[in-house]
């Protein structure tokens, strides 16, 4: 009967009113004004209803209550005198038995009279009792809620539940609840029958427990707008983050926004049954996650992340954490037959988790120090105000069975205002006001960043225009030799390097390498080695000389980093000198020529490099490349490798189909090549460019 919605309300109103009379009740009143009389025996109270017509009536007063269980006290010839006498608008807990788990039986003797016209067919409603109950009428079990001992299962908030009232309108109705174990949250006060049953005609019984689901709803619509809410900003988080991987910040806050609406389902949000082992077992690792996610959140809005401690520290404390999450809501799973050593455990786990909700204020009062935007500050003094109400109210609920104070649930949950029914405690406004500022603070954020990508865009802009001077736009004719160049970054700005330098005794320095790192730091680095290359070259030197001297300046300049290069000088006979400072090696005609090992420029301020000299033939080709074509990677995971390589130069290709190999292969690093071929006496020279904004076909000179 869940779940019918405002139109059962409205026909609940409707069906008592069209009944026109209001059924009597309640022993201790008149019996002949309100049509109640004593039909049981002399020692045993019985409670006499007359005429309920289309109607509802509670079956209040006292009824007779005893701890303990024993099948036969369902019978209804029991002698229930000696019982305690208790009342069922109220829990047993607050009524001299604190603290008490286990079963637990309510007898009361009903005498029925049907008006005329009446079906003589009656529902017993129970809005409400801990935590599994079986319903008994004359004996006979007429229905249950949840499983009791030896396997029990109970929900993990309550739900009214109606049952027929079968055979006989008189007789002895028994109710055999059971409580479950205590948890170091359970109040004192808790366990049995919370508000009074009422028995009617079926219709209007149902009618009544439908009202009861909708009150509760519409007492929570405010929290459904929440949720569509929420559910929007998680939406939204989630693509920001899929369009840059890197913003972790999308994460902590779809996080925090999505998973109290998981928290507010298991508790009746949605009117969803949950098992109480299921609900708490999914509620602890959940409500951790909750609090891991603030402390994240914190963490990018307050910029704490740049600092590697503490970033460190918090990983660490959000591990255990949830770890201790997870362990608690373990124990829920088997807590119906919850024995001491498991009391013990969960109390120790709550306090762990309850100490780990102070972790939020180490956070604000370390970025204290740091000079933020109000928007910023706004989260931090929301979910400082939100934290230290969640803590105090767990601090208070841990102790609470047995100090038995309730000043912090009291100010927590007393409602400040009322909006249509709606209440809005101190806790609710937190939040709502916590949630408004981490909106309002990541709409900043994604406004800082859009102006920081702008000017990094400006910056890249600049960098791919200084590139581009250092580039050579067109190759220098080369007496004697045929040249083919291609150059292709994997960024819009690159960190591969080569320079053709004339000299004025006719020679030609070429110098090829490779930055480490990608990015505006490599090219950053490319032109402090191109402007260093066009000085020493100027003068003249020897390829190794060339090389030492670059190294020495590099040294210390690079933040980490490293170049690798070749630089050799082309002489009108053909004979090329060449030295390496840990570049891969050169194909000559097609095979690789190997160089001696040596290390990348930048390492080590004072290294020594070699030369050597070969003399090309006329025909014979050099070819020169980085290692963004021998690292090219297809969508497989394979690399291109040296076995593709050699067989690639074996074919003796220009430098752009070389390059276009790579790139169709799948390019994943800067690719730079360059191939030096001998011509005839006689061949006049030519020269080939490309370059990822020039593209110049290989022309005769």
């Amino acid at each position: 009967m869940i779940g019918r919605g405002a139109l059962g309300a409205v026909l609940l109103l409707f069906a008592v009113n069209a009944a026109g009379q209001q059924p009597a009740l309640s022993p201790a009143s008149d019996p002949v004004k309100n049509g109640i009389a004593a039909h049981a025996p002399d020692h045993v109270p019985a409670l006499v209803i007359s005429g309920i017509g289309r109607g509802i009536v509670p079956i209040d007063g006292n009824w007779q209550f005893h701890l303990g269980d024993d099948p036969a006290w369902a019978e209804p010839g029991l002698d229930d005198a000696g019982w305690e006498s208790i009342r069922v608008d109220d829990p047993y807990g607050v009524q001299n038995h604190p603290s008490y788990a286990g079963f637990a039986w309510y007898r009361r003797h009903i005498d029925i009279i049907p008006s005329a016209g009446e079906t003589g067919q009656y529902r017993l409603l129970i809005p409400r009792a801990d935590d599994a109950y079986e319903v008994y009428w004359n004996g006979k079990l007429i229905g249950q809620y949840g499983k009791l001992p030896p396997n029990p299962s109970w929900f993990y908030s309550y739900y009214p539940r109606s049952f027929p009232l079968i055979g006989s309108a008189v007789g002895v109705l028994a109710i055999r609840v059971w409580k479950a174990p205590l948890d170091i949250f359970s109040f004192a006060e808790s366990g049995g029958i919370y508000e009074t049953p009422l028995v009617g005609d079926p219709d209007t019984v149902a009618l009544h427990e439908a009202a009861i689901n909708w009150d509760y709803v519409r007492s929570e619509l405010f929290d459904y707008s929440l949720v569509l809410l929420r559910l929007f900003i998680a939406f939204l988080c989630v693509i920001l983050w899929s369009r840059n991987r890197n913003e972790q910040l999308f994460i902590w806050v779809g996080v925090f926004t999505a998973v109290p609406i998981a928290l507010r389902m298991l508790e009746r949000l949605f009117l969803i049954p949950f098992s109480y082992s299921v609900g708490r077992f999914i509620n602890q690792p959940l409500y951790v996650l909750y609090a891991i996610s603030l402390w994240f959140l914190l963490l990018w809005l307050l910029q704490l992340n740049l600092n590697l401690r503490i970033l460190r520290a918090t990983k660490f404390v959000a591990w255990f954490t949830l770890a201790v999450g997870i362990l608690d809501g373990i124990l829920a799973l088997f807590w119906g037959s919850a024995t001491l050593w498991m009391k013990w455990a969960d109390g120790i786990l709550a306090a762990l988790i309850l100490l780990a909700e102070l972790y939020p204020f180490v956070l604000i009062a370390i970025g204290l120090r740091r000079k933020l935007d109000v928007s910023r500050w706004a989260v931090a003094l929301a979910a400082f105000v939100l934290q230290m109400l969640h803590t105090l109210a767990d601090a208070s609920a841990l102790g609470e069975r047995f100090t038995h104070m309730t000043l912090f649930d009291s100010l927590i949950d007393t409602p400040l205002f009322t909006i249509q029914g709606i209440d809005f405690p101190l806790e609710k406004v937190t939040s709502i006001a916590l949630f408004a500022a981490i909106i309002f603070a990541l709409y900043r954020y994604i406004i800082e960043q859009q102006a920081r990508r702008a000017a990094l865009e400006q910056e890249m802009q600049s960098a791919r225009e200084i590139q581009q001077v250092l580039i050579p736009e067109t190759l220098p004719s080369l007496p004697g030799y045929a040249v083919t160049s291609a150059y292709q970054p994997a960024q819009e700005v690159g960190g591969d390097f080569f320079q053709i330098l004339p000299n004025p005794d006719g020679s030609t320095i070429v110098a090829l390498g490779d930055v480490s790192g990608k990015g505006l730091k490599a090219a950053m680095n490319v032109a402090m080695i191109v402007g260093v290359l066009r000085a020493l070259a100027a003068d003249a030197v020897s390829p190794a000389a060339i090389l030492i001297a670059l190294n020495r300046c590099m040294a210390g300049r690079m933040h980490g980093g490293f170049a690798t290069g070749v630089v050799f000088r082309l002489d009108n006979n053909g004979n090329v000198t060449l030295a390496n400072a840990g570049h891969l090696p050169p194909y000559l005609n097609g095979r690789e020529f190997s160089l001696e090992a040596s290390l990348p420029l930048g390492l080590i301020p004072y290294t020594h490099y070699t030369e050597v000299t070969i003399t090309m033939l006329p025909g014979e080709e050099i070819s020169f490349y980085t290692d963004g074509l021998l690292e090219a990677r297809n969508a497989a995971g394979d690399l291109y490798g040296f076995e593709r390589l050699s067989a690639l130069f074996a074919s003796r290709p220009s430098a752009q189909e070389a390059t276009e190999a790579a790139i169709e292969f799948g390019q994943d690093d800067d690719i730079t090549v360059l191939t030096i071929t001998r011509l005839e006496a006689g061949m006049e020279s030519t020269t080939s460019l490309r370059t990822p904004v020039l593209s110049h076909q290989p022309t005769e000179v």
